[in-house]
């Protein structure tokens, strides 16, 4: 029998506020275990967006705050971090939207991705080469404006820009939203291949519930701010109480080699 992995990140009751007036997290606890994939579930305005913002200390600059609760990553309280420092602590946020720089280059758009680290020029080149193997689409377009690119390529771009510091922790906010079927397919077998082969561990936010489901080990349901659902990939989707209420409907996913994380209901 082998030992659990160590989780990460825990939220312990955490509730998240906008302008001391809009409560709009409820006490939301959950863990992280590293090496895993985790799907954060719900629809829109169910506090998606809002939870990963508090675990990456983004709140502030849309006048929102954790007012209650704790978030700890790697033992250590996130509170006394700045968003900066915990990029450098290994959680990266792809916002949602991707929030490329247009004016940039794709190559200066991934460069900016290394600079909390300050690696060297061999290193940065490395790095490179690795994104550049992942989205090969990325290297014939390396120098052209970003904002020229597709939604897709400008997807793949901030995911590459991101991979460029070495994460421990990403977090992706909708990562399928606005994109071809086809695209969503490649990126979502690039996150199950980068935490194969690489070991990093994500956190997706997504309203595509089904597709998610296929690619994680474990899920968390959100409603209007709360956990009201949580289980292994597979019990979520198998489960029609589950599915049909949360989910849209019976899914046919399928997650092979999860950790044995237990299903459990939230009230």
């Amino acid at each position: 029998m082998t030992d659990p992995a160590p989780m990460l990140l825990r939220l312990d009751g955490v509730e998240a506020l906008y302008g001391d007036a809009i409560l709009a997290l409820r006490g939301v606890s959950f863990a992280i275990p590293q090496g895993s994939i985790v799907a954060l579930l719900g629809a829109n305005g169910a506090g998606k967006s809002t939870t990963l913002k508090a675990i990456s200390n983004l709140l502030g600059a849309t006048r929102g705050r954790v007012s209650k609760g704790t978030i700890a990553w790697q033992g250590e309280s996130t509170a006394k971090f700045s968003p900066a420092d915990l990029v450098r602590r290994g959680i990266v946020q792809v916002l949602e939207g991707r929030h490329c720089f247009p004016h940039l280059t794709v190559e200066e758009n991934l460069l900016s991705g290394g600079f909390a680290r300050r690696p060297g020029r061999r290193e940065i080149r490395a790095d490179l080469e690795r994104i550049y193997d992942l989205f090969p689409r990325l290297r014939l377009r390396r120098r052209a404006k970003a904002g020229l690119l597709s939604g897709g390529e400008q997807q793949m771009v901030a995911i590459g820009r991101a991979l460029m510091s070495r994460p421990i922790l990403m977090l992706l906010d909708e990562p399928s939203m606005g994109l071809a079927p086809m695209i969503v397919e490649e990126i979502f077998e690039i996150i199950h291949r980068l935490n194969a082969e690489d070991g990093v561990t994500f956190l997706l936010a997504e309203q595509n519930a089904h597709l998610v489901l296929r690619y994680a080990h474990h899920g968390y349901v959100l409603e209007n701010g709360h956990v009201a659902a949580s289980g292994t990939a597979v019990d979520l989707s198998r489960r029609d109480d589950v599915s049909d209420f949360y989910l849209g409907g019976a899914s046919t996913a399928t997650t092979p080699n999860h950790p044995p994380f237990p299903i459990e209901f939230v009230s």
